[in-house]
C-alpha cells in the first residue's frame, strides 16, 4: 500500500508530506484548489514523462517520493533480484527528480535505475484511474486486458507471447532468406561468369613472380651466353687464367720442398685451379641454356599479360588476391545454390513454430471462454447495484482474422441499460454515468483478481448523484477491505464514506499561491461534507444530513 507522498517545488506545491492509511482514503477540495497537481505529481512515480516546466519557480528541481509497504507481496521479490535491488520485504521507496535542466533521475531504495525499471516496479503497486482512462472501454486492447486479468491468464498469456515472437522471428527469417536468394539469383550468372574467368585462368601462387624473373632473363639472353663465352675464353684461352695457373702450380711444384710452406702454398694453388676449372664447366654448361628463345619469351609475355589484364579488371595487384578473390566468388556461389535446401528447412521451422503458437492460443482462447460467463454475472451484479435494473451485459468474444501479440481473439463489451435496447458497444451507448459506473464496476471485479496494493480513483463518480453514488461508495468500501482505495470525489455521499479524509485547499494570502492538503478531524469534516451538500454557506440543514451520512 501507498505509506506517504512527499512532494516539493512542483507546480504550486513548496512542500507536502502525506501519510495515508489502509482501508478506504477520500480527497476533496474545489475545483483548481490542485487535487490534480498532486495526481501529476504522483504520476511520476509512475514513469510518466517528467517537464521542467512543473518545477516551482526559482527552484533548481523538484522530488516526488512515495513509500510503499510491501510485506505479503513476495511477487516482487523477483524484480528486485533481477535488477540486483536492496529489499527488505517490508517497505519500497520510489523517487523522481527533475532537474530545471529537464533532465530526470530515478531512484528505487536511494539506488539509481532506469526510468523503465521504476515504471515497471511502480506499476505493479499502484494505479491511478483518472477520468479520460473511461475511454478505455473503447479499446479492444483494454477489453481483452481486462478478460485476461480476471481468468488469471498472465502465464498462458506469457508462454503465447514467447511462441509468438518464435513464430514471427521464424516468419522475419524465412522472408528475409526469400528476399536473399531472389536478390542472389539475379547475380548468379555475373558472379558464375567472373568465377569462371578466374577458375580458367589456372592461377597458382608466386606464378607472376616467376615468370617476370624468366621474362627478363629471357629478354637478356644473347647479353648473358656472351658474357658466358667472354668468361670462359678468359679462364681456358690462349693467354688465360687455368693455363697459367697450371703453369705456375709446376713452377712451385719444383721447389715446394726447399720453400718454408712450400706445400702448403703449392696445394692452395692445386685448389684455386681446380675450383676455377669446375666454374669454368659451368659457365660452359650455362651458356648453352642462355640461348635465346623468342617463343618462349611470347609464351611467358602473354601469360604476364593475362595475369596484368585480370589484375586490373578485379582492382587488385597480384595473384594472391585474384585468388582469394575466386575463391570468394566460389563461396557465393555454393552459398546461392544453398540457398532452395535452406528455404526448404526455414519454411519446416515457420510451419512447427506456427503449429506452437496455434496450440498455445487455443489454450489461450479456451481460458478466456471459459471466463466469460463468470465475467458477465459479475458485471450484471455490480451494475444492478448501482441503479441498472434491467442492465444486460455481454463480453462478446471472437476470432481475429490474424494471430497477434494478445492471440487470436478480440472482446467486444456489449451493454443496453434498458428494455427496449438492443445490446451495442458500450462506447456507441452508454451515457457518462453509465461509463463511471462500468467502469467502477471493471475495476472493482479486477481487485478481486489482480495482486496490486493501491488504486487510485480521480472522479470516477462523474455524472453521478444521489443514491447511485452512496452504492459506488459502497463498492469503494468493499473494495478498500482486500486493497488500499484512495478517491478523489466532489460527493458527499462518497466523501461520507471514507476512513480517513484528506482536504485539498489553496492559499493565494502570501506572495505565492500555495496548495496545501491536510486530513480533516471528525468537526472539520463534518464541516466540508456539509459545504459539498450546501455550498459555500454551510446551513443547519447541511450539517443535519451530513451528520446522516457519516453515522450510515
Amino acid at each position: 500500500m501507498l505509506k506517504s507522498l512527499f512532494i516539493s517545488n512542483y507546480a504550486l506545491i513548496s512542500s507536502l508530506d502525506i501519510r495515508f492509511d489502509r482501508g478506504f482514503t477520500v480527497m476533496t477540495g474545489e475545483t483548481g484548489a490542485g487535487k490534480s497537481i498532486i495526481l501529476g505529481a504522483l504520476s511520476l512515480i509512475l514513469g510518466q514523462r517528467a517537464d521542467n516546466k512543473s518545477i516551482r519557480s526559482e527552484a533548481e528541481k523538484c522530488i516526488v517520493e512515495a513509500e510503499f509497504t510491501i510485506s505479503g507481496y513476495k511477487h516482487l521479490n523477483p524484480f528486485f533480484e533481477t535488477y540486483e535491488l536492496d529489499n527488505d520485504g517490508v517497505s519500497c521507496t520510489i523517487r523522481r527528480e527533475i532537474n530545471v535542466n529537464g533532465k530526470s533521475r530515478a531512484f528505487i531504495n536511494d539506488t539509481p535505475v532506469a526510468l523503465a525499471q521504476l515504471k515497471e516496479l511502480s506499476g505493479r503497486l499502484l494505479d491511478i484511474h483518472s477520468q479520460h482512462e473511461n475511454l478505455l472501454l473503447s479499446n479492444a486492447s483494454y477489453q481483452l486486458e481486462v478478460v485476461d486479468t480476471v481468468v488469471r491468464n498472465s502465464d498462458v498469456l506469457l508462454t503465447y507471447q514467447e511462441r509468438f515472437q518464435e513464430w514471427r522471428k521464424a516468419q522475419q527469417g524465412y522472408l528475409h532468406l526469400k528476399e536473399e536468394a531472389a536478390k542472389a539469383t539475379e547475380e548468379y550468372d555475373f558472379l558464375k561468369f567472373q568465377y569462371q574467368q578466374l577458375e580458367d585462368a589456372r592461377l597458382t601462387n608466386g606464378e607472376q613472380e616467376e615468370l617476370e624473373a624468366e621474362e627478363n632473363t629471357l629478354e637478356h639472353a644473347g647479353e648473358i651466353r656472351s658474357t658466358l663465352h667472354q668468361l670462359v675464353e678468359l679462364l681456358e684461352g690462349e693467354g688465360a687464367v687455368l693455363p697459367s695457373l697450371k703453369e705456375a702450380q709446376q713452377l712451385l711444384g719444383k721447389s715446394a720442398g726447399y720453400l718454408p710452406q712450400g706445400q702448403q702454398q703449392s696445394e692452395r694453388l692445386q685448389s684455386a685451379y681446380i675450383e676455377l676449372k669446375e666454374l669454368k664447366t659451368e659457365l660452359d654448361t650455362l651458356q648453352s641454356r642462355y640461348d635465346p628463345d623468342p617463343q618462349r619469351l611470347e609464351q611467358v609475355q602473354n601469360r604476364l599479360s593475362e595475369l596484368y589484364t585480370l589484375q586490373h579488371k578485379f582492382k587488385l595487384t597480384t595473384v594472391e588476391e585474384l585468388l582469394q578473390r575466386r575463391d570468394e566468388y566460389a563461396s557465393q556461389l555454393e552459398e546461392i545454390e544453398s540457398f532452395d535446401e535452406r528455404i526448404a528447412d526455414a519454411e519446416k521451422e515457420l510451419t512447427a513454430s506456427f503449429e506452437r503458437m496455434k496450440e498455445q492460443a487455443e489454450q489461450l482462447s479456451e481460458s478466456r471462454r471459459a471466463g466469460i460467463e463468470p465475467i458477465e454475472q459479475t458485471m450484471i451484479e455490480q451494475l444492478k447495484q448501482l441503479g441498472m435494473p434491467n442492465i444486460r451485459f455481454q463480453a462478446e468474444l471472437s476470432a481475429t482474422s490474424e494471430y497477434t501479440l494478445h492471440g487470436h481473439d478480440k472482446v467486444r463489451f456489449l451493454f443496453s441499460a434498458n428494455k427496449n435496447r438492443d445490446l451495442q458497444p458500450v462506447e456507441q451507448i452508454a451515457s457518462g454515468g453509465e461509463i463511471s459506473r462500468l467502469m467502477l464496476s471493471i475495476k472493482a471485479m479486477i481487485a478481486e483478481k489482480s495482486d496490486l496494493p493501491t488504486v487510485i480513483f480521480d472522479e470516477i463518480d462523474t455524472g453521478i448523484s444521489g443514491e447511485i453514488a452512496h452504492r459506488m461508495g459502497s463498492i469503494m468500501q468493499q473494495m478498500s477491505r482486500s486493497m488500499q482505495v484512495v478517491v478523489i470525489t466532489h460527493l458527499p455521499q462518497i466523501a461520507a464514506k471514507g476512513g480517513a479524509h484528506f482536504k485539498v485547499y489553496k492559499d493565494d494570502e502570501g506572495a505565492r499561491t500555495e496548495t496545501y492538503i491536510r486530513e480533516l478531524n471528525e468537526e472539520e469534516r463534518l464541516n466540508e461534507i456539509a459545504s459539498m451538500i450546501s455550498g459555500t454557506a454551510t446551513s443547519e440543514a447541511a450539517l443535519q444530513n451530513a451528520r446522516e451520512l457519516l453515522r450510515n
